[in-house]
């Protein structure tokens, strides 16, 4: 199969600090699959990914399909039947499922195909932008911020996700079965961060730099340190990190528990994703 390219650059005439929400958009969506092939890298050789015939297909440490194994159509030429069945095939050949991201208005003919395929629909998210350097604030009464850059730190990043998307369904040990190789995720595009509440971590956000802009990911707080504002300090560190480096722009995928956080801070949102999924029988 020939190689296809992941996107058209941007025209050079189009200053970065005047992009548009189209362009933003696309940058969002690029920087999404960047860090779908980064979960796969970290994931050491249980990760793996496939580009081509303008398909992308990744996979993580782990099989659940939800998420952490996935499709994209990278050439919006390609018929959406075309990547469902190579993704099946593709998918099926590992024993697992898959979830295809599809944008609204966009990608409505890969909602079609999917819902015909029998993929089940099983979130609605907003890609949200922020495009402004948020205003420094002072940490919530002790709390600490540390950046991760050691074998301890990362291992505090994992437990505190672990414990936090638990709540969202993914079972104990997922995130640790994804993030395994540590000199690949401590890489100078990729910073992430931790708080610590009178010395423990509670709370974590990371950011990928990518394609001209920044997503942030991976934001998790322990369900016993919620609404003390944990969550958000260690996003906006995050957030304000990646302007600091040059990104004209911040986008994420908010969950429902997210948004209104995002929203009150000042990011705003794009268009939404719908996320397509197919389980496998065990």
């Amino acid at each position: 199969m020939s190689s296809t390219p992941t996107h058209q650059p941007l025209r050079q005439t189009v200053p970065m600090s005047r992009l548009d929400d189209d362009h933003l958009g696309l940058l969002g969506h690029l920087n999404l699959m960047e860090f779908c092939r980064e979960s796969a890298r970290w994931s050491a050789g249980a990760g793996a990914v496939t580009e081509a015939d303008g398909m992308l297909f990744f996979q993580t440490g782990t099989d659940i399909p939800v998420l952490c194994n996935g499709a994209f159509r990278l050439d919006e030429a390609v018929p959406a039947a075309d990547l469902i069945e190579q993704a099946d095939a593709w998918f099926g050949a590992r024993g697992r499922g898959y979830t295809i991201w599809a944008r609204a208005k966009r990608d409505d003919d890969l909602v079609a195909a999917a819902e015909r395929a029998g993929l089940l629909a099983l979130f609605d998210t907003p890609e949200m932008v922020c495009d402004h350097r948020l205003p420094d604030v002072p940490l919530p009464d002790g709390v600490e911020i540390r950046w991760v850059e050691d074998a301890g730190t990362i291992a505090d990043f994992v437990t505190v996700n672990d414990g936090a998307y638990a709540e969202l369904g993914l079972p104990a040990g997922t995130v640790a079965s994804i993030i395994v190789e540590p000199s690949r995720f401590l890489v100078p595009h990729v910073r992430s961060a931790v708080a610590y509440l009178d010395g423990a971590p509670v709370a974590a956000a990371q950011t990928v730099l990518s394609h001209s802009a920044a997503g942030v990911y991976w934001v998790g707080t322990r369900p016993d340190a919620r609404g003390r504002g944990i969550g958000e300090a260690v996003t906006r560190a995050v957030t304000n990190l990646a302007f600091d480096l040059g990104a004209p722009a911040n986008t994420l995928q908010a969950s429902t528990m997210g948004e209104p956080i995002y929203t009150r801070m000042g990011y705003r949102t794009l268009f939404r994703y719908q996320g397509l999924v197919r389980f496998v029988e065990r």
